[in-house]
């Protein structure tokens, strides 16, 4: 046995480097059952259709005021346009049944409605 490996030995430092690592192993298991219980009960919340057309509803307001902001500002109406698109794909999404179909048409509808955000961002320099 090597000399500097016969000192950790005798110096106690292999002990505290393996109380590190115990230390680290009950953190790691400890937070990662914590954030999985949380996931696991924010999924359950994030899945609600209330969750979902809340978020749809609070989207449409503040892009419809966005878009006829910038229309006023600039006046420049394509991006108020297209942005409407998109807010009436949204808004129809809210009619449908939650499944995939409504997320399909929500995922359309948002990406219309950034496109139409872009645009304006645009069109405001």
């Amino acid at each position: 046995m090597s000399q500097s490996l016969r000192h950790f030995l005798l110096s106690g430092r292999l002990d505290r480097f393996a109380i590190a690592l115990s230390g680290l192993c009950l953190a790691h298991c400890f937070v990662t059952a914590v954030v999985l219980g949380l996931l696991a009960m924010a999924g359950g919340i994030f899945e609600s259709p209330i969750f979902h057309e809340a978020g749809l509803v609070l989207a449409i307001l503040l892009g419809a005021i966005a878009l006829g902001h910038g229309a006023m500002v600039h006046r420049f109406m394509m991006p108020a346009a297209i942005g409407s698109l998109g807010l009436g794909v949204m808004a129809g999404a809210l009619t449908m049944d939650h499944g995939w179909q409504e997320s399909v048409y929500t995922l359309i509808g948002v990406g219309i409605l950034a496109l139409g955000h872009d645009l304006n961002h645009r069109a405001g320099r």
